[in-house]
């Protein structure tokens, strides 16, 4: 923990640095613009290069996701002018590391020259990362200068869909036969000019790379080099089909602690590999669309992002809490009588609304969390409904009594206290309901559940609150 949070800050004073460089390079360079002197255009390029270089020296000791947080944390103009400054060998790394947003404002910068170039530094599965994001022509051009086999690899990755195995797996895989020897195996590997990235374990294959186990290498260096492969690999690994949901194969990296696993297609015939820093992404980014769905925003939005553009992605839910907000105000219209007759109903009515809310947010992210984890399904769903409304009753008598109190007390009207508790307990009530009955609804049509029930769950507790509670104060105060 103390590792990682001086690696916050250093990335934190790496980010200050850069800023300050970026000040004082502009300041320095008006300063002289504004100067008259002799060879002004010569003293200018040179004061322009002695201040870059200092940066440039920067930027090039900084690892390429630290570089890509760099620029996620600088506003257009500053990002693009450090975005230049980045040597081209590093584009392609740097591109992978940004987030979609910020990566096509990068590429939005650059010609098809320099997009070639950087994609062309760039293994076949990181490729598969960048391809839906370059223009027509330079995707074309690169699949013209990839042999036929990378080619394949890569049109084969880009026609599955993002959330599937087959977009994520790696191709740099090593296998060996299960008729070898150890001694075999690690002569092999010797030869080879290095591992690919968290290699754990050998692919066993026969000679139609059809998958009959894995090798794991702490196995492989443990062992009687005399001893052949088949004696001591493991036959019942986890593997993965192309087709297979990406959710599913996170969820199992963690409960098997995997590495790496194999994919393989419906001949058992190995394709590629996944791996824990691809799974780990993945993860990172669900979580990261999670919680923007959760306020309704359905793409990432750069930090840094025009009016216009950051407007495009917030107003169609914003429009959707207008239509329930009016609805709200229409419902308290009704009782604009009651609420004349009796003043406090005012004053009293958003806290209903409000812990109805709450509550309602708590059971759905229950739920919705449970769909996620595949430990809710329609089976359960009556059980969990019986669930919520047990734990919705409780909270309603408990802290609705207490408001009911706290109202007897104010208001001096013990009519008033019972209404509250009754309204509280029941809007608590319809809240459970609400918050179960979205997700599953949601799951049955083909939707993310996760997008905009929040908002769905505030629009029905706040107009069934003011409902519930100023329809039992007109029935039984006025």
């Amino acid at each position: 923990m103390v590792k990682s949070q001086e690696s916050k800050e250093s990335l934190q004073d790496s980010l200050q640095q850069v800023i300050r460089l970026l000040n004082k390079h502009k300041l320095v360079e008006g300063l002289v613009h504004k100067q008259d002197m002799p060879k002004h255009d010569l003293v200018e390029s040179l004061v322009h290069k002695q201040n870059l270089a200092e940066l440039h020296k920067k930027l090039d000791a900084l690892h390429p996701a630290d570089v890509a947080y760099i620029l996620e944390a600088l506003p257009l103009e500053q990002r693009l002018d450090v975005w230049d400054m980045v040597k081209a060998e590093r584009d392609g790394e740097i591109l992978l590391e940004v987030s979609d947003a910020v990566r096509q404002t990068l590429i939005a910068d650059m010609d098809s020259d320099e997009l070639l170039a950087a994609a062309e530094q760039l293994d076949t599965d990181e490729l598969a990362d960048l391809a839906p994001d370059l223009p027509k022509d330079v995707l074309q051009d690169l699949l013209d200068s990839l042999d036929s086999r990378n080619r394949e690899r890569l049109q084969s990755a880009l026609a599955y869909p993002e959330d599937a195995v087959g977009a994520l797996m790696d191709f740099d895989i090593v296998t060996i036969r299960e008729d070898v020897s150890l001694e075999v195996a690690l002569r092999y590997l010797r030869r080879l000019a290095n591992l690919p990235d968290h290699t754990d374990k050998l692919f066993v294959v026969d000679r139609d790379d059809i998958l009959r186990g894995v090798l794991p290498l702490k196995r492989l260096v443990v062992n009687d080099p005399d001893l052949i492969v088949s004696e001591i690999m493991t036959d019942d690994t986890v593997a993965f089909h192309p087709e297979d949901k990406a959710d599913e194969a996170a969820k199992a990296f963690e409960r098997y602690d995997l590495v790496t696993a194999p994919v393989v297609d419906e001949n058992n015939r190995l394709v590629g590999r996944l791996t824990v820093d691809t799974v780990m992404d993945f993860i990172r980014e669900e979580a990261e669309s999670d919680i923007l769905s959760l306020a309704g925003l359905r793409e990432e939005e750069d930090l840094f992002a025009s009016v216009w553009k950051s407007m495009q992605n917030r107003w169609a839910w914003l429009a959707i809490n207008l239509v329930t907000a009016f609805v709200a105000s229409r419902v308290i219209g009704l009782f604009e009588g009651s609420i004349e007759k009796i003043v406090a109903l005012a004053a009293l009515m958003p806290i209903v609304a409000g812990i109805g809310g709450n509550s309602g947010n708590q059971t759905l992210t229950m739920i919705v969390r449970g769909l996620a984890l595949r430990q809710a399904a329609s089976y359960s769903m009556k059980s969990l409904l019986l669930k919520e409304l047990g734990v919705s009753l409780l909270n309603g008598l408990g802290w609705g009594g207490v408001l009911g109190l706290a109202a007897y007390f104010l208001y001096h009207n013990v009519a008033l206290g019972v209404v509250m508790t009754a309204a509280m307990t029941l809007n608590l009530l319809l809240a459970a309901t609400m918050g179960v009955l979205i997700p599953f609804m949601m799951t049955r049509f083909g939707r993310d559940p996760a997008v905009g029930s929040s908002v769905l769950i505030t629009a029905v507790t706040d107009s069934g609150g003011f409902f519930i509670f100023l329809g039992l104060a007109t029935i039984f105060l006025i």
